[in-house]
């Protein structure tokens, strides 16, 4: 998860996605878009954010890593835990599918 979103999202989330972290746990917080982007890359993360800049970066470099842009605005973190719930099924086919970079949820 990047900084944008809140870090109190992975605990609501962990039983679903395990292995799921936020930047600030990784000591990224305030870290160029190009590090967490490499971060991920190495470490086989899918990124989440509310950022266009990661999303303007996976259209021009593609996979790894994948990219979830959430086009929500300002949405409460129940929100978000909300989609990230609701789409289980469609962020794991996602990650299993080689072709896909981006999975735009909203």
């Amino acid at each position: 998860m990047d900084e944008n979103l809140s870090d109190r999202i992975i605990h609501r989330i962990i039983d679903l996605y395990p292995g799921s972290e936020h930047v600030k746990a990784l000591g990224l917080t305030n870290t160029d878009d190009e590090v967490i982007w490499e971060h991920a890359k190495a470490n086989d993360f899918v990124i989440v954010s509310k950022d266009s800049d990661f999303h303007q970066r996976s259209l021009l470099y593609g996979h790894p890593p994948k990219f979830i842009y959430l086009r929500i605005g300002n949405s409460p973190t129940s929100k978000i835990v909300e989609i990230l719930r609701g789409n289980f099924g469609t962020i794991i086919q996602f990650e299993d599918r080689e072709s896909e970079s981006i999975l735009v949820l909203g």
